[in-house]
């Protein structure tokens, strides 16, 4: 999917290693060069913690937008980006409610035994 910068965003996480295309017979050099260009390049957060945000993000769209028939695909475009405009402004944030001492508590089977 595109931004709305005209870049496709990469995870750096699904990138081949440096160099990877000139060894393993990658697209030649221009071709490479114009996608690169086209590349934004998004940091995600370690250990999946983005992937609680992305999915409380998608059911928040589920229930506040998509819970009812849309007719056709103009008024679906025309819902999303007002959706995505209003969740924008509110610039709402995720309150990580469970700590590194709660974590250690209940999760105390999965650290290792000194």
């Amino acid at each position: 999917m595109a931004s709305s910068s005209g870049t496709d965003p990469a995870d750096p996480d699904r990138l081949g290693r440096p160099g990877q295309a000139a060894t393993d017979g990658g697209p030649p050099r221009r071709r490479a060069f114009a996608l690169a260009q086209r590349l934004e390049i998004h940091h995600t957060p370690k250990h999946g913690s983005w992937l609680n945000i992305a999915e409380i993000e998608l059911s928040a769209l589920t229930r506040q937008c998509l819970d009812r028939r849309i007719g056709d695909l103009d008024t679906l475009n025309t819902e999303l980006s007002a959706w995505q405009n209003a969740t924008n402004t509110d610039q709402r944030q995720v309150d990580w409610q469970f700590t590194t001492h709660d974590a250690r508590i209940k999760l105390r089977h999965l650290y290792p035994k000194n």
